[in-house]
């Protein structure tokens, strides 16, 4: 199946989250917060202004970004968890 985000929104898959912290101490999964990196799984065609123009978003599919962490509405697309949310919910893209 495919999806397609409709106008400013887009579908991000989470990152896992580290599973040790940096002193070596293993996290079980009932403590661990849930992650705010993902990557864009699929990207809407945009926004409208108001004068009907549509305008691009800045981010693409394959892109690393973070986002908040309540951000987004959670759902099952295939089997897999991600994320639907604005455009503006992404606090910006992880690069390099």
């Amino acid at each position: 199946m495919s999806f397609r985000p409709l106008h400013d929104r887009v579908v991000v898959r989470r990152l896992d989250s580290e599973e040790k912290t940096a002193g070596g101490i293993i996290i079980p999964d009932t403590a661990k917060e849930k992650p705010s990196e993902g990557v864009i799984v699929s990207v809407g065609p945009g926004a409208r202004d108001e004068a009907g123009n549509v305008i691009a978003l800045d981010v693409k599919a394959g892109d690393r970004v973070l986002f908040g962490k309540w951000s987004g509405t959670e759902v099952k697309i295939d089997g897999e968890d991600l994320l639907i949310m604005k455009e503006s919910d992404i606090m910006g893209v992880i690069e390099g």
